[in-house]
């Protein structure tokens, strides 16, 4: 078994039990309030914004040992910068004012999730860092499109609203064969073991971002 199939086995519970998170199961079904998507936009720049600053403490920590994983960094790295300017945009299309939300800082959940992500690669292991990719890439694969699609119809927001969903939903479908393949190349067994880790952990914190976010007003779907 491949350690892309061992993560993918060890996190299916988690996986499932994502779409039962009262969040995720308004915006599939069309019930969620403009409200609510807009704090859950508010709290994916929180933690997206540190997306390239992780990576580039993970390659900085990485050793020689590991050196054929900094390129493939690299390549992360051009793809994923500005996103969380991408989030921004979509609040202002929502008609909401993106900087005064996003200056009041991040729910307590987002901020341990990101805490962890940096204690990670630099008191433990970076390949750490790859647990949390698998993670919000996984989810964005599996619920991106179809949270897109309840959001826009739901709130008859413009496509400018739902950029950074649509653009992960498609886009992570390639990240994802993409982290297969490398982490499928991790021979190390404490590198492997990082990463199914930090894996479980990230499912976790994960799950607690959206469970943070809260639904009031949110109105019942037709």
């Amino acid at each position: 078994m491949t350690l892309y199939e061992r993560l993918q086995q060890q996190s299916q519970a988690q996986r499932d039990a994502m779409r039962d998170i009262p969040l995720i199961r308004a915006a599939l079904d069309g019930s969620i309030t403009r409200d609510a998507y807009i704090a859950y936009l508010t709290q994916a720049y929180h933690h997206v914004r540190h997306t390239v600053p992780l990576m580039m403490s993970c390659g900085a920590h990485l050793g020689a040992q590991r050196s054929w994983v900094q390129p493939l960094l690299a390549e992360y790295i051009t793809e994923e910068t500005g996103h969380e300017h991408w989030i921004l945009d979509d609040i202002r299309a929502c008609g909401a004012d993106a900087d005064a939300l996003t200056a009041t800082g991040p729910n307590a959940q987002t901020e341990l999730m990101v805490a962890y992500a940096y204690d990670g690669i630099q008191r433990h292991n970076p390949m750490h860092f790859f647990g949390m990719v698998y993670v919000l890439e996984g989810t964005s694969t599996a619920l991106a499109l179809g949270a897109a699609d309840g959001i826009q119809k739901a709130l008859k927001l413009p496509a400018s609203a739902v950029r950074y969903l649509r653009s992960h939903g498609a886009v992570d479908q390639e990240h994802i064969r993409f982290f297969a393949d490398l982490v499928n190349r991790v021979d190390e067994r404490a590198d492997q073991d990082a990463i199914l880790h930090a894996a479980m952990r990230f499912q976790d914190l994960f799950s607690d971002v959206f469970r943070s976010i809260p639904l009031e007003g949110q109105r019942a779907a037709a």
